[in-house]
C-alpha cells in the first residue's frame, strides 16, 4: 500500500518517520535488550502503531525472533503497518499481528503476554485518566514500557522571530484543548505519565529526543510549521492576520534553507 493512497494523517506519519528515527534515544534500547528473553522469541506490544514506524525502527535493533502485536483504532493504518517486511538485528524473523481497538481500554490482562510494551508519539493525545489506565495496564502486567517521542511543548526556531513565543504558547494551549469531551494533556503528558508510574512504584528513565530540522528536512519543516501555526490560530483566531504574514516569512526562510527548528520531545523507559 503506497503512501499516495493513504489518508493525510498517514502521509504525515510517513513524512515524519525519518525525523522520529533520528531523535529517539537509542541508548534506552541497550537497557531493553537486557529485559528480553535470552534467545527469544520476544513478544512486543506496540500501542498506537500508526503506519508501523516503531516496529521498523526497533525490531532491527533487537536480536532474536520477535512477535509484534500492533494496536491502533485505524484499520487502514494497521494494514499499512503490517504490509512490510522487517527482520531482527541478527536476521531472525519478525512476525506481526494487528489489533484494532481502543488503547485507553487496555488492561493488564491484554499485555500479560508481552515482554515489552512500546509506543511512539502517543501520550500527548491522552487525557489524564487515559494515561492512568495505560500506565496501570503496563504496571499491572509487570512489563517494561518504552514510550518515545512525546512532545513537551518546547520549540526553538533560528533565526528567532518576535512572534515565535506567542505562536508556541497558542499551539500548546490547543494541544491541551477539550475535544469530544476529552481534555487532552498535550505537552503535559510526560509529567502526567511520570507521576502515574511513580504512584505504581515503577521507576522511569528519561532522555531528550528532539527533532532537529534543517535544510535537509525542508519538506517536513514546512508541513510541521503549517500545522503548528494553523493549530495556534484555531486556538486564538485573533492571531490570524499577524500569523499569515509570519508564516510567509518563515516558509520563505525554510525554502531558502535559512530556517532551523528544534522540537523538544522526551523518551521514557519504565519498569
Amino acid at each position: 500500500m503506497s503512501t499516495d493512497v493513504l489518508s493525510p494523517f498517514a502521509a504525515w506519519l510517513g513524512l515524519r518517520e525519518t525525523a522520529d528515527a533520528a531523535a529517539r534515544a537509542a541508548d534506552l534500547v541497550e537497557a531493553v535488550r537486557g529485559r528480553l528473553p535470552a534467545g527469544g522469541p520476544s513478544t512486543i506490544h506496540d500501542l498506537g502503531s500508526g503506519t508501523g514506524s516503531m516496529l521498523r525502527w526497533l525490531a532491527p535493533r533487537l536480536p532474536g525472533p520477535q512477535r509484534w502485536v500492533l494496536y491502533d483504532r485505524d484499520p487502514e493504518l494497521l494494514a499499512h503497518a503490517a504490509a512490510g517486511t522487517v527482520t531482527a538485528a541478527d536476521g531472525a524473523p519478525v512476525t506481526v499481528l494487528t489489533r484494532c481497538t481502543d488503547l485507553t481500554r487496555l488492561t493488564a490482562a491484554d499485555l500479560a503476554a508481552a515482554d515489552l510494551v512500546t509506543a511512539s508519539a502517543l501520550l500527548d493525545m491522552f487525557t489524564a485518566d487515559e494515561v492512568e489506565r495505560v500506565v496501570a495496564a503496563c504496571a499491572g502486567a509487570g512489563r517494561p514500557a518504552l514510550l518515545m517521542i512525546s512532545v513537551t511543548g518546547g520549540v526553538r526556531l533560528t533565526p528567532a522571530d518576535p512572534l515565535d513565543a506567542e505562536i508556541a504558547a497558542a499551539f500548546n494551549d490547543h494541544q491541551r484543548r477539550t475535544a469530544g469531551g476529552r481534555h487532552l494533556l498535550g505537552p503535559d503528558a510526560v509529567d502526567a505519565t511520570l507521576a502515574a508510574f511513580a504512584r505504581h512504584g515503577v521507576p522511569v528513565r528519561t532522555r531528550p529526543s528532539p527533532w532537529r530540522l534543517g535544510p535537509e528536512q525542508a519538506e517536513l519543516t514546512a508541513e510541521w510549521f503549517r500545522g503548528w501555526v494553523g493549530a495556534a490560530c484555531e486556538q486564538r483566531p485573533e492571531l490570524a492576520d499577524r500569523a499569515a504574514r509570519y508564516a510567509r516569512r518563515r516558509l520563505a526562510e525554510a525554502a531558502a534553507g535559512r530556517l532551523t527548528v528544534v522540537v523538544e520531545h522526551r523518551d521514557l523507559l519504565a519498569g
